[in-house]
């Protein structure tokens, strides 16, 4: 059973770790080698994702105590929302977007946003956001294509 819970300091490198391994298991048809190492560093930082973590914005999906995926809300931003790759395509991603979706209807927000990637865009369509605009993001000396889309919470 996926229960959704407010990430605590435990899972701060089981985040990190499965943050990395979803993006290096991205087909490297879609995002190249380098590409995923520029957004993905091997070596991880765990001080960095410590740090990052350390705001009450994360959300985890576990099964007993192992970790499935995360997701992060900054306001009525979808900072990320990463599953595990030997649990892609069973919902895990769902449930996270619908708990963060309700968290952000009960704070009142008016919208959601996310910037997605070529392989999370899809997800999100689905789940009702439409595209605003293409963007091309500099890191590492890599050149990552995302997409800005919005979600109106309101009817």
């Amino acid at each position: 059973m996926i229960t959704i819970e407010v990430y605590s300091n435990e899972y701060a490198a089981a985040v990190a770790e499965l943050f990395t391994a979803a993006v290096h298991a991205i087909d490297s048809s879609i995002y190249s080698v380098e590409q995923q190492q520029a957004w993905a560093p091997i070596p991880i930082d765990h001080y960095q994702w410590q740090a990052r973590l350390s705001s009450e914005r994360c959300y985890l999906a576990l099964m007993g105590d192992q970790l499935l995926g995360f997701i992060e809300l900054d306001g009525n931003d979808i900072d990320c929302c990463y599953v595990h790759p030997r649990f892609q395509a069973q919902g895990v991603a769902t449930r996270l977007y619908q708990h963060i979706e309700a968290i952000a209807k009960q704070r009142g927000y008016e919208h959601l946003r996310v910037d997605a990637s070529r392989v999370a865009k899809p997800f999100f369509e689905k789940h009702g956001f439409t595209q605003i605009r293409e963007n091309q993001v500099a890191r590492a000396g890599q050149t990552l294509t995302n997409f800005t889309l919005d979600k109106p919470l309101t009817s």
